[in-house]
């Protein structure tokens, strides 16, 4: 059975905001990177059937990156985008380790509550060489970027 990894926030942003987060290389390269790293976006294309690459690099190294020993890079193409509502990636790592291959479905939910939106994440079909607790806490740290970046812009 494929495992699938759930995180949820609430951000303070309606969810066209929080959406137009999802979908802008800027704000992606400033609140997606979980703590400790850095990203690199290259190749964007906003449309269903686009996406980008983007390297994610860790700030000191630590040998934990599934490309090189400090960072992953990963290759995402949009293939759900309803703005306000839905953004579906498909995910595929750079790595020579089967540990971390296939194709890793993320599926980003906006729902309106009060106080802002919430930004449900679930992904789907994790490679098994991604540690469960290390995912959750990335995820979280995601999100928690995500809305201090809301937070900042708003």
């Amino acid at each position: 059975m494929s495992r699938a990894d759930i995180a949820s926030l609430v951000v303070p942003a309606s969810p066209t905001a929080a959406y137009a987060a999802l979908v802008d290389p800027d704000a992606l390269v400033a609140w997606l990177p979980p703590t400790g790293m850095t990203a690199t976006l290259r190749d964007f294309d906003g449309r269903v059937g686009g996406g980008y690459r983007m390297t994610l690099t860790y700030r000191e190294e630590d040998g934990a990156g599934k490309t090189t020993a400090d960072s992953d890079e990963v290759a995402v193409h949009f293939t759900v985008l309803v703005p306000g509502v839905r953004v579906v990636e498909e995910v595929d790592f750079t790595s020579e380790d089967p540990a971390f291959a296939g194709t890793m479905t993320m599926t980003w939910t906006l729902d309106p509550v009060e106080g802002g939106t919430e930004v449900v994440v679930r992904a789907e079909n994790v490679p098994p060489g991604i540690d469960p607790a290390d995912h959750q806490t990335g995820l979280s740290e995601s999100l928690a970027g995500l809305a201090a970046y809301l937070a900042a812009i708003s």
